[in-house]
């Protein structure tokens, strides 16, 4: 805990038999009080290797549900466990839990109610690896985004995330969609709601077993970025019902 804020971080995990460990081995369990981990049906050994670990709290989906579908679970069972702040961590290792203190402290002490990990702060991005077309249609979609969400953030589609359990309880992120898109309309129902985002530098790491999409699925997910960002445009300016960034 941190000033009697209880502090959870969730997995959401697919096929990380062989970065879980690693991951989990660094998450700072002198601040954090429990870690829920939700195996979206791997087909590989990564629920036994969290009994191994002993994570406390190991949900498996029945089907693959996808990773939006995941996050949901994660979080509704952050705030049934009664947590104060929820940590999302890829249990892939592309990002360092090292971190996960300076996040807490942000939202513990009343400053951000959320905070996300940067890789586009600094050079972290292309130093760690970053394909390059993933670097620049990062780049390119996070201007438009700014321009039609009126925002200032350095990107929109890190991995890394911290939130206050009053954002969870507020925003409807279990009508979002269940593939990647979730992120962003999460994002754009908290940027709704006027949340001010805090945003910290971080390291980051591609390799072999880190988790990501190809480049088909990079292109529809740039598309679904685009439609979120209009959606969220026509809401806040013709006050259209936030609903819209429910699936499509």
């Amino acid at each position: 805990m941190i000033n009697n804020k209880k502090i959870i971080v969730v997995l959401p995990a697919f096929n990380a038999e062989k970065t879980l460990k690693k991951t989990y081995n660094e998450i700072p369990l002198d601040i954090v009080d429990e870690v829920i981990l939700v195996d979206d049906y791997s087909d590989d050994a990564t629920q036994d290797v969290a009994k191994k670990l002993k994570i406390q709290h190991i949900i498996r989906h029945d089907i693959n549900s996808g990773y939006g579908a995941n996050q949901k679970t994660c979080y509704n069972k952050a705030l049934e466990l009664n947590g104060d702040i929820i940590i999302m961590l890829h249990p892939d290792y592309q990002y360092t839990p090292k971190l996960i203190h300076s996040m807490c402290y942000l939202i513990a002490n009343d400053l951000y109610e959320v905070v996300l990990g940067s890789r586009i702060l600094g050079k972290g991005a292309l130093k760690g690896g970053m394909p390059f077309y993933k670097y620049l249609s990062n780049r390119c979609l996070t201007l438009v985004q700014n321009i039609l969400m009126g925002q200032k953030l350095s990107e929109y589609h890190t991995g890394y995330r911290a939130f206050s359990s009053k954002v969870l309880k507020q925003i409807s992120y279990n009508k979002n969609s269940n593939d990647f898109i979730f992120d962003n309309q999460m994002l754009a129902q908290i940027c709704f709601e006027g949340y001010e985002i805090a945003e910290i530098t971080c390291p980051t790491k591609y390799f072999e077993e880190a988790s990501s999409i190809n480049f088909k699925r990079s292109c529809i997910y740039g598309i679904g970025v685009l439609i979120t960002s209009l959606k969220f445009f026509i809401a806040k300016n013709l006050k259209v019902n936030i609903d819209l960034f429910k699936k499509y």
